[in-house]
């Protein structure tokens, strides 16, 4: 059933919405499949007219189009494609020795903070602008920090949603004391 102002789409017979500035006009909606068979329909009516039976067709448009060739060589070839950029994968190596890692002149408190300072020195400049730009940071120290900081963050949350998932298959949650039921609907 169709609401006030809806039509009958002249393609797949589905009610739609017609646009508002082109409501007495507008016989398809908006489906890709309706969109096409509209405008075939369209060309053929506009084909069927007796002024556009020889539109583009000629011998005048063939020398125009003779022409234009003539002043634009290789154009109906395309361009050729550049060739997709060889992207190298990001491998960031840990030192196997962390005790001779030095992070100007101290020792690392852990072996990550070895392996942060080396990923935010050589191989991603991607994870440095990105830790510069939300935390305002420029400094290699402050960077590093930041970074230790978010991977601690990182390693908190999976251990805690890891301890979380383990309670919550042990045991069900009991209700504190002196709650009542609540009935919900």
């Amino acid at each position: 059933m169709a609401k006030a102002g809806q039509r009958k789409c002249m393609c797949c017979e589905h009610f739609f919405d017609p646009d508002h500035r082109n409501r007495e006009r507008q016989r398809y909606c908006s489906n890709a499949e309706c969109r096409r068979a509209s405008k075939a329909v369209s060309q053929a009516a506009w084909l069927a007219q007796p002024q556009n039976t020889d539109y583009f067709r000629g011998p005048l448009h063939v020398v125009r189009v003779q022409l234009w060739r003539a002043a634009h060589p290789g154009y109906s070839r395309g361009k050729a494609r550049k060739p997709a950029a060889l992207q190298e994968p990001l491998v960031v190596q840990v030192p196997e020795d962390v005790e001779q890692c030095f992070v100007r002149g101290a020792l690392p408190e852990s072996p990550g903070a070895a392996a942060l300072q080396d990923l935010l020195n050589a191989p991603s400049p991607v994870l440095a602008g990105l830790i510069a730009h939300l935390f305002e940071v420029t400094l290699q120290d402050d960077m590093a920090a930041t970074a230790r900081r978010l991977v601690q963050l990182g390693h908190d949350v999976i251990n805690r949603s890891r301890h979380e998932d383990r309670q919550a298959r042990a045991a069900p949650a009991a209700a504190a004391p002196g709650a009542r039921a609540v009935q919900l609907g």
